[in-house]
């Protein structure tokens, strides 16, 4: 029996792309999923969806780092007993401005997706891991992180900032294993979204993700998607405070 049969776990960004592909991965190997994303309709048919699969399932809309949305998604994870630990996949990419382009509501937004998110899901589920013995806490990283890309400035520096936070989380609080997990480029909405976006960083932005796509870089959502499910099934604390790729699982 896999390390994740018996639990429950949470997701963010569960109703498309990544997230998505891998709700649906999880849904038949573990026993509860709490669903998290900002669109309400998206979000029930995945959770639907995920339901014929085997899991239980509950969905909760809204963002994350909203006021007490992290709590609540920590106990509705804890009503379904055996709560395990979370994936922090939600992300916003904002792409072809330059930084100084983005109005500071934008830039906002994309840092409070992937940096205030993972504070407000670290705070909320630790010290209930704690509680019950220990668990897994998965965030979505980028090799973003280490590079200067002119039209996503903003989510790079966000990157960035995540993948530190986890390091800084995996020190102080060993019990719960704190990883980032780099999914590569993947065929998601939010990647397409670079072809058709606007801004002064826009044109060297799609002339990257070009590449990307005449070398054949950009996966389907399907293959990170089960690369992680693969690794949380088998002994993920060889990535506590480290950085994990799609590779590493398959």
């Amino acid at each position: 029996m896999s390390s994740i049969a018996d639990k429950t776990f949470i997701l963010t960004g569960a109703s498309g792309g990544l997230g998505r592909a891998l709700a649906l991965e999880l849904s038949s190997e573990v026993a509860g999923l709490v669903l998290n994303a900002r669109g309400k309709e998206a979000l029930e048919r995945i959770g639907e969806e995920c339901a014929k699969k085997g899991a239980r399932v509950e969905v909760v809309a809204g963002p994350a780092q909203a006021a007490g949305g992290s709590e609540a998604l920590v106990e509705k994870a804890l009503g379904l007993g055996n709560f395990r630990g979370f994936i922090h996949a939600a992300g916003v990419l904002g792409p072809g401005p330059v930084v100084h382009e983005l109005c500071a509501e934008k830039f906002r937004e994309i840092f409070e997706a992937s940096v205030t998110a993972s504070f407000e899901m670290a705070r909320a589920a630790f010290p209930r891991l704690i509680e019950s013995g220990g668990g897994v806490a998965v965030f979505f990283g980028s090799g973003a992180a280490e590079r200067v890309m002119p039209g996503m400035g903003a989510y790079c520096a966000a990157k960035a900032a995540e993948e530190h936070l986890v390091r800084q989380l995996a020190a102080e609080t060993p019990q719960v294993v704190s990883m980032v997990f780099r999914p590569g480029v993947v065929d998601t909405p939010m990647v397409r979204g670079v072809f058709n976006s606007a801004g002064k960083g826009a044109d060297r932005l799609r002339e990257e993700f070009s590449a990307f796509k005449r070398k054949g870089e950009i996966l389907s959502a399907e293959v990170p998607a089960r690369a992680l499910v693969a690794i949380l099934k088998n002994d993920p604390r060889r990535f506590h405070g480290k950085i994990a790729t799609w590779r590493d699982g398959v």
